[in-house]
């Protein structure tokens, strides 16, 4: 992408994307999903499920959602969707991107409270030592 004021940015393999627009919803999506070698169609799959996060924590933000690919240097439509309000692949990815979160949830290990108390006191005896 090259600004209008000259200078121009591009994907990194640190940074594999290039995000327009919105970023504090589904970004935490794409920086934990995509990697340099990510193919074109699971990155497609990631852009959509970053922009239904968006949309569900952002009001302002909804169908149409238009996605086009196209590979590397060709400017060629490789393919291209457009999905709508109430569109059926739309709410079935979202349906499925739900239930996948809230099992990776369940499967979160408790936290360790008594661990975290334990270590910040004797964090507060050394600092009194001193």
């Amino acid at each position: 992408m090259i600004y209008s004021q000259g200078n121009s940015i591009q994907a990194m393999p640190e940074t594999p994307f290039l995000q327009i627009g919105e970023v504090k919803y589904g970004k935490p999506i794409l920086d934990r999903a995509l990697s340099f070698d990510t193919s074109l169609e699971s990155a497609a799959i990631c852009a959509l499920l970053s922009i239904d996060s968006t949309m569900k924590s952002n009001i302002s933000v909804g169908p149409p959602i238009s996605l086009v690919t196209y590979e590397t240097n060709s400017f060629a439509v490789r393919h291209q969707l457009q999905l709508r309000v109430g569109d059926p692949y739309l709410a079935k990815v979202r349906k499925a991107w739900e239930q996948a979160l809230r099992s990776a949830f369940e499967l979160m290990p408790p936290l360790e409270w008594q661990q975290i108390a334990a270590e910040a006191a004797v964090e507060a005896e050394e600092i009194l030592i001193d």
